[in-house]
């Protein structure tokens, strides 16, 4: 009796069902099962194996130099990812082209969709007099003429290939709602996609090009159809015509919004990245916008060491979300790191949180850092900090917009860029919360590829001897 019941169990067991031959198998199908099966098991031991080979020549050779990258979201960590596999990677980073193309096409008609809910917000405003009771205070807005109606009217396909590459984008075909202004708040709010980073998004875009790589002209479908391209190309003039309208850059300036500060930013060269054999520059690539969530991993080896030496290094550089819900998986990434390039938008410092309105972005870098250099599992690793966006820094102090107005401790100092020496707070903070400390400082824009490449350049270049001095291999 016991032993019937144990019978039972073992057949209502779903792994006992799932491993059982099929009934009525007859002899030839049995002979193909056993060899499916045998050619599986012998595929899932040749990995076992190389995976295993893998681990022991990792113990053998030298370790793998391993760099975390940490910052608030659109800090530029993406972009200092990007200039690794550039510098390291090159062909490798070009044969992606297909893939950011689709993404910059995407970056230029979500700029243009956030204008033309900006428009359509104004034109109801001056038309719905009782929308603005329900929204005190009401602003005023510059009034949009019938051609600018018009115009609004000839840019709606740009909707449509917002509306395809988001589909190709995300799961299911299903597409994120795209209010790009929202009412409830002062300032209008893009809403961006996110992407996992082992989604395998670059090879979709591929396939969307029809091509695996884009190196030059004869690598693409020029002639396909569907190309977000063509309808980029038919509405490019007037794309330009609304983006030089004055009307419309008062609108903006009343609003507040200034697309040129945001990542993903090509409204400046819309004759080119509308062209109809446009192919993204590496500057390009570097300046495209596309929000992933989870952790990317770059891998590359340096042929040389130290003032040239003929050496070998692994590297690993890992750029993980900057968003708050996302900040507790930087944890596991601590352990064992030799490096990490901490990236504070400095530029951002009269603007807050997406995720909170009441936290400003410069504060919340700040306490980052502070998290960071107090951290007792980080006691031993390299901190490199990068003070990023400078550019954007200079323009905006030179425009009249006063540090002072948002970081009250600034007094009545100059309201230049050689004045508002940001690196003595990050210093001090260090200095508080893990004294006697030493790290590396740069001020960057790693937009720039010349500069960040220089930059990059020494900060392998100082990690590799501290590998080897870690290794006793140097003085």
């Amino acid at each position: 009796m016991p032993s019937s019941k144990r019978q039972r169990v073992s057949d209502d067991d779903p792994l006992t069902r799932a491993l059982a031959p099929p009934p009525y198998e007859t002899p030839a199908e049995r002979d193909h099962r056993l060899a499916s099966e045998q050619e599986a098991k012998r595929v899932s031991d040749a990995i076992d194996e190389e995976l295993n080979k893998q681990r022991i020549s990792e113990k053998k050779g030298p370790k793998a130099i391993k760099i975390l990258l940490l910052g608030q979201s659109e800090s530029g960590k993406s972009t200092t990812l990007k200039n690794f596999q550039l510098m390291n990677s090159p062909k490798a980073f070009r044969s992606e082209r297909a893939s950011w193309r689709a993404v910059i096409q995407l970056n230029v008609v979500q700029s243009i969709h956030a204008i033309l809910d900006l428009m359509s917000r104004a034109h109801s405003s001056a038309h719905n007099p009782s929308a603005s009771i329900s929204h005190p205070p009401s602003k005023e807005y510059p009034p949009l003429s019938p051609e600018h109606l018009k115009l609004k009217m000839r840019l709606a396909p740009l909707l449509q290939v917002e509306a395809a590459l988001m589909k190709k984008l995300l799961p299911n075909g299903y597409v994120q709602p795209s209010n790009l202004a929202d009412s409830t708040h002062s300032l209008p709010i893009r809403q961006e996609i996110s992407v996992n980073s082992s989604a395998g998004w670059k090879n979709i875009f591929n396939r969307l090009m029809g091509r695996n790589s884009c190196d030059s002209a004869d690598l693409i479908d020029w002639s396909d159809p569907d190309d977000p391209g063509v309808v980029l190309n038919a509405c490019a003039e007037d794309m330009k015509r609304l983006w030089t309208d004055p009307t419309i850059q008062k609108l903006m300036e009343v609003e507040k919004m200034k697309p040129e500060e945001m990542a993903g930013f090509f409204l400046d060269a819309l004759d080119r990245v509308t062209s109809p054999r446009y192919i993204p520059t590496d500057d390009d690539v570097l300046r495209a916008r596309l929000k992933t969530l989870g952790v990317s991993e770059h891998r590359f080896t340096m042929k040389t060491g130290p003032m040239g030496s003929p050496m070998s290094h692994d590297w690993r550089v890992f750029d993980v979300g900057g968003q708050r819900s996302l900040r507790a998986a930087w944890v596991p990434y601590f352990d064992d790191m030799n490096a990490i390039i901490f990236l504070a938008p400095i530029s951002c410092f009269d603007q807050v949180l997406q995720e909170d309105p009441s936290v400003n972005r410069l504060a919340d870098s700040f306490l980052l850092w502070k998290a960071i250099v107090s951290n007792p599992l980080l006691k031993k690793t390299e901190l490199i900090l990068f003070l990023n966006k400078c550019d954007i820094l200079r323009a905006k102090l030179a425009s009249g917009i006063r540090l002072a107005d948002y970081i009250v401790s600034y007094g009545s100092r100059p309201n230049d860029f050689e004045s508002a020496n940001l690196k003595k707070k990050f210093a001090g903070l260090l200095k508080e919360h893990s004294p006697e400390r030493l790290y590396y400082f740069h001020l960057t824009s790693v937009t720039d590829t010349k500069s960040t490449t220089y930059i990059l350049e020494n900060v392998q270049d100082v990690l590799v001897r501290d590998n080897l001095r870690r290794s006793a291999l140097v003085a």
